[in-house]
């Protein structure tokens, strides 16, 4: 087996991204985003193609386009020639032609300054998704992350000189059940990491790397079987392990697509829908001028919110002539869709989602918060006990990954001794609950945040491998 002389690993997640090294002693974390150690996962490409990563990214989109009224032109997708005049059956005149331009759909944003990326992971093993046009050029997902990787592998050389290798982290799981959609994923992961110069990568699953950590930093749980449930952004995974003295076996590992990613999404729907006009009426006059009411469309809008790096679309006829339609009848629904047209002209989805993230996070510290959103004039007020019943399905397959879990090993609740909690959404008080009641007095967060790198750090310094 060999040994590196620093051990390093990378965690690049769905939401965030952390680095560490290990020298056979101490866990060092790495300075990302100085001067934070954790870095957001998210590209900043403009309109030069010139590229940001991390928090740097994200202020530059907010700059650039949150509050700017977008205007959407038809792009050219080709050109017709009609020939007018008469002909001359002798040639000695030439034909009189006129070319126009084809336009297409109103699709292409004229002001816009930059795209943002983020939750790109989730993306690499969907085989239909190849390339996202930046500005009429293709980029190939690989090409959207190579950029954060290339950042982490510099602020590590500058804390460690060069390296080439490394223990990089990845879900039990990507996005669906496929294992051909694991393979691509991997595959372009480790394309990724390549390019990043850092050729020597290693995987290993982001859960064990998580138990790795712990184990090292408390030697008292050998001969103990711990059960890891690692609950972030993108994905929900778990593993069980039996530590022993100096080392570790694997029994079973098991990953869910459910991250914290979902249950903002779930609160948007939720919260906010109903505030956007989801459910109202829309009356308009028909071609013999009698007046028709039907149901707004909102089904049509939905997925286009719900994806804030492309809620720009909406500005499309077909999608302002309803809405402006509703606030031009009044009553008390045109406030809401006076919101919606707002969010949708002023490109606020993403901050509306910082927004939700924010409020969440409020309500793991509290009993209840204001999910406060002033640019769209929303102010929601909500319990915690209201807002674990929004999520109530979502906690439900949350439970039943651990039973999941517990059955591919072959155990029952009474044979494990140890849970270890980590991962940004394992915060929420209902998972730590459902933890609790099921394991009292045998579960311990494990830093959410940081665990999986400290343990990528150190499988590479001893050399672990799995699979």
């Amino acid at each position: 087996m060999t040994v590196q002389r620093v051990g390093v690993g990378i965690d690049f997640g769905t939401t965030n991204t952390a680095a560490a090294i290990y020298d056979g002693a101490r866990v060092s974390l790495i300075t990302l985003d100085a001067p934070a150690q954790i870095m957001p996962s998210a590209t900043y490409i403009d309109s030069e193609l010139k590229t940001l990563t991390g928090q740097a990214a994200i202020d530059r989109y907010i700059a650039d386009n949150v509050g700017r009224t977008v205007e959407l032109v038809p792009e050219v997708i080709g050109e017709s020639t009609l020939v007018v005049g008469d002909p001359d059956p002798e040639g000695r005149r030439p034909v009189e032609t006129l070319t126009k331009r084809v336009y297409g759909q109103p699709v292409r944003d004229c002001g816009l300054k930059g795209r943002l990326f983020r939750g790109v992971k989730r993306l690499l093993g969907d085989p239909n998704v190849r390339r996202l046009m930046v500005f009429d050029h293709p980029f190939r997902l690989v090409a959207l992350i190579t950029p954060i990787l290339l950042h982490v592998r510099r602020d590590i050389e500058l804390a460690i000189g060069p390296i080439s290798h490394a223990s990089v982290g990845h879900p039990v799981k990507f996005e669906g059940r496929d294992p051909h959609r694991d393979k691509l994923a991997l595959s372009r992961l480790g394309e990724a990491y390549g390019h990043a110069g850092i050729k020597e990568h290693k995987f290993y699953p982001e859960p064990i790397a998580a138990a790795v950590s712990y184990l090292a930093a408390h030697p008292e749980a050998a001969e103990r079987i711990v059960l890891t449930v690692d609950f972030g952004g993108g994905t929900l995974d778990f593993c069980v392990l039996r530590a022993r003295a100096a080392d570790f076996d694997v029994v079973a590992t098991h990953g869910v697509a459910l991250g914290g990613d979902h249950i903002d999404q779930r609160l948007f729907r939720t919260l906010l829908f109903p505030a956007l006009g989801k459910g109202e009426i829309w009356r308009r006059r028909g071609f013999d001028k009698q007046e028709i009411e039907t149901r707004f469309p909102f089904d049509d809008y939905e997925d286009l919110l719900l994806n804030w790096a492309v809620t720009y679309l909406l500005n499309q006829n077909k999608y302002t002539t309803p809405m402006m339609d509703c606030i031009a009848q009044g009553g008390p629904a045109a406030h809401k869709f006076r919101r919606l047209r707002e969010l949708i002209q002023q490109n606020l989805s993403y901050t509306v989602f910082q927004s939700i993230k924010d409020f969440k996070a409020a309500l793991s510290s509290s009993d209840e918060a204001v999910l406060d959103i002033p640019e769209i004039d929303i102010e929601i007020r909500l319990t915690r006990r209201d807002f674990e019943a929004l999520i109530g399905d979502l906690l439900q397959q949350f439970e039943q990954g651990v039973d999941e879990t517990l059955a591919k090993s072959g155990m029952g609740v009474d044979s494990i001794d140890l849970v270890l909690r980590t991962g940004g959404s394992s915060l929420i008080p209902a998972v730590r609950r459902i933890l609790e009641e099921r394991f009292p007095g045998r579960v311990v967060e494990h830093d959410p945040f940081t665990s999986v790198a400290a343990g990528l750090a150190i499988a590479d310094f001893r050399g672990y491998r799995f699979g």
